[in-house]
């Protein structure tokens, strides 16, 4: 079975239960393969990312094999403001956020040939300099454990939705990520648009941040900020210390 996200945003749980902690959100339009159906609850794997976890199982719309994958191999489309809202019938507003999906608003079979966008639409591969400026977009938007949104986003969810809204791919988590592109030996060798991937004591990655032109990066910390970047890690110069730890960093592009 598989489906397709018809709210703005829908919560992404760990567990099938509303009080299990989110480890990410599914955005209006995107769409995933169901892999398990208790009463109230769907367990799903994102096709975009094949991030999984459980949604309600009141808020997606069941669609058939054959548009999920037409929606997979088709070009992705995205809304590129802020906050913009699609027309259904009746003149019913659905508010959607930066980097829904609008893809499918053509598919006679997902009920959605009467819906209308008018706003701004974002698709394909742009220059590697856009990304900084995709990156404003979500400056001091409130930290949220498992966001993808201005309105609350995590670390891997920024860089995650940043990368997307330009047209490259990266998987959901900090780790995950960590995995993908080349390494770098030296700040001094990046360019604005790297990602910068920092650990915990353990070793293991626990945040990620863009890189930004004359050592500075932007990441979700507490909100979206820009911080000071060098070889030992962040360094937020309102509290005078360095915050994060620098691990490694990646050239995605």
């Amino acid at each position: 079975m598989f489906g397709i996200c018809n709210l703005a945003i829908i919560p992404l749980r760990f567990e099938p239960s509303d009080r299990s902690e989110i480890v990410s959100q599914v955005l209006f339009g995107e769409h995933f393969e169901i892999l398990e159906q208790l009463k109230q609850w769907s367990r799903i794997k994102m096709q975009y990312d094949d991030y999984e976890g459980w949604i309600d199982s009141k808020q997606f719309q069941l669609i058939s094999e054959s548009s999920f994958n037409q929606l997979s191999e088709d070009a992705i489309i995205l809304n590129a403001d802020l906050i913009e809202y699609i027309t259904a019938p009746n003149n019913l507003l659905i508010p959607i956020p930066l980097g829904s999906s609008i893809s499918f608003l053509n598919y006679n079979d997902i009920n959605t040939s009467n819906f209308d966008f008018e706003g701004t639409k974002i698709s394909g591969i742009k220059p590697k300099e856009g990304l900084i400026n995709t990156a404003f977009l979500y400056l001091n938007a409130p930290y949220l454990w498992g966001g993808k949104t201005p309105f609350g986003i995590d670390c891997s969810g920024f860089t995650q939705m940043v990368y997307k809204l330009n047209g490259y791919k990266l998987l959901r988590d900090a780790s995950q990520q960590a995995t993908q592109g080349e390494p770098l030996s030296f700040i001094e060798e990046s360019e604005p648009g790297d990602l910068a991937f920092f650990d915990n004591e353990e070793g293991n990655i626990i945040h990620v941040g863009i890189i930004m032109e004359d050592n500075y990066i932007i990441h979700a910390s507490g909100k979206v900020r820009i911080d000071r970047l060098d070889h030992l890690g962040i360094y937020n110069a309102e509290i005078n210390k360095h915050t994060h730890k620098l691990r490694v960093i990646k050239k995605i592009i």
